[in-house]
């Protein structure tokens, strides 16, 4: 007699089904026929319950999270029938996702500073198994982005398992902060909230996942700042968690702000959405003559200007300025300085390396046109500001505008300008936000180096 499951069941469609062999792990509200209570004891399903998802035909397709009130109904996390779903789970998919940071990072810190993993996203939401839950570490403090009511209720097992997993490879944690202010989770019925995890009083999870809970865990006393001196490229960066965006600072880029210091040195750089700085400052670190940081970020301009000074890369020892800072609109502020000679070169120029690095223009499928237009503006500003023999650094943060897309804009770009690129490096996100096949929300990231010849 086959085994009755402990889990309500989610009936799909063959839509659905086909979406989930092929490795995708969402089912969409109008891809479920029904659901129907757990075979086992007829329980009914709440909201963040496992479920197993299953065809008109019974054919199991996985099981998953459900979110009763998300389009995104089910998030699959194990396609393994014989998974059980407790603390014991949980814990092999975050030394997984911990063991993968190890591998990919571990050996490529540069010489004489910092370990790679000391700063860097450890669990990468869907890519890693954790579907809606973002956790990035900045050296002592972990940071967690909540965005689905499963990984809320599972807080009280997941956040420990982290704080274990990393402890017991010799990584000491002091605390994990919350950054649950997207209005994201509206969708999810979850609240808006910031603040250090309170591991003495956790909350409720469900009675058949009991936390592995390590004595060390409880003694753990709730840090009195969200300041965190971070260091990546070995550049020091003094990060405020609660108010910076996402989670305090851009991780995906570490690689490719690495890329950039390995042509910067003697030249002039625009760094352009430079938020607090890390690819200028990079740049100054490497050798640029001189660096100018451009974003439309008052805020972020004062955080640069400080990270700079913090790293003492904001003046040569013989007293000339090697970095300044803007807050402009790149996007007017680009034109003004090709239209303005006399601007041009009280901001540091004529520039022969510039860094766009722009936010998302696009977060959704029907506003992708709009974005490309906007991508494929400022490349040509970029273009029409370099000399012959300059370089671009350029990408795009949305998964919506594909690499293809992007490098159609690109080339519209320079066709435009009237210039011919050579193509140096095209690269993506770094590898603590892995990119998983068959899900391609997960690549996001797309990074052209470019000469102008």
């Amino acid at each position: 007699m086959r085994q009755l499951r402990p889990f309500p069941q989610v009936i799909v469609t063959k839509k659905a089904a086909r979406s989930l062999s092929g490795g995708h792990p969402w089912v969409f509200e109008g891809e479920v026929l029904r659901v129907e209570p757990a075979p086992a004891d007829g329980r009914e399903v709440a909201n963040g319950d496992v479920v197993d998802v299953k065809d008109e035909k019974g054919t199991y397709h996985g099981t998953g999270l459900i979110s009763l009130r998300s389009k995104i109904r089910v998030r699959v996390v194990s396609k393994n029938a014989n998974d059980r779903f407790d603390a014991a789970f949980w814990q092999r998919k975050v030394q997984w996702a911990w063991e993968h940071r190890k591998v990919t990072m571990g050996s490529l810190a540069l010489p004489g500073c910092e370990p790679d993993t000391n700063c860097c996203r450890v669990i990468f939401s869907e890519a890693d198994g954790f579907p809606g839950l973002v956790v990035d570490r900045y050296e002592d403090v972990l940071v967690a982005q909540v965005g689905t009511v499963g990984m809320q209720r599972l807080r009280p097992v997941i956040f420990p398992l982290l704080v274990d997993a990393l402890a017991a490879d010799g990584q000491s944690i002091r605390g994990i902060y919350q950054r649950n202010d997207s209005p994201a989770r509206a969708k999810e019925g979850l609240p808006l909230q910031k603040g250090y995890y309170d591991f003495a009083a956790p909350g409720a999870v469900a009675p058949e996942v009991r936390p592995l809970v390590s004595p060390a865990i409880c003694s753990l006393a709730t840090p009195d700042s969200a300041r965190v001196l971070a260091h990546e490229n070995g550049i020091a960066f003094d990060l405020d968690l609660e108010n910076s965006q996402k989670t305090g600072f851009f991780l995906d880029q570490k690689y490719n702000r690495r890329a950039v210091q390995h042509i910067a040195r003697g030249r002039r750089v625009l760094d352009c959405f430079c938020h607090v700085g890390p690819f200028g400052l990079g740049a100054a670190r490497a050798g640029a003559q001189f660096v100018r940081c451009v974003d439309v970020s008052q805020t972020a301009i004062d955080l640069a200007r400080e990270n700079a000074r913090l790293n003492g890369l904001d003046v040569a020892p013989d007293g000339t300025q090697r970095m300044d800072f803007t807050c402009a609109n790149v996007l007017e502020y680009l034109p003004r300085l090709r239209e303005d000679r006399q601007l041009m070169q009280s901001e540091g120029g004529p520039f022969d390396l510039i860094v766009l690095d722009p936010p998302a223009f696009t977060k959704s499928r029907g506003t992708v046109r709009n974005a490309a237009h906007g991508y494929r503006e400022i490349n040509y500003e970029a273009m029409r500001l370099l000399p012959r023999g300059g370089y671009l650094a350029t990408c795009s943060c949305s998964h919506f505008m594909t690499r293809d897309l992007l490098a159609k804009a690109i080339a519209e770009a320079a066709h435009k300008a009237n210039v011919q690129l050579m193509q140096v490096e095209e690269r993506q996100q770094a590898p603590d936000h892995p990119i998983l096949w068959g899900v391609p929300e997960t690549h996001y990231l797309d990074f052209f180096i470019f000469r102008v010849v």
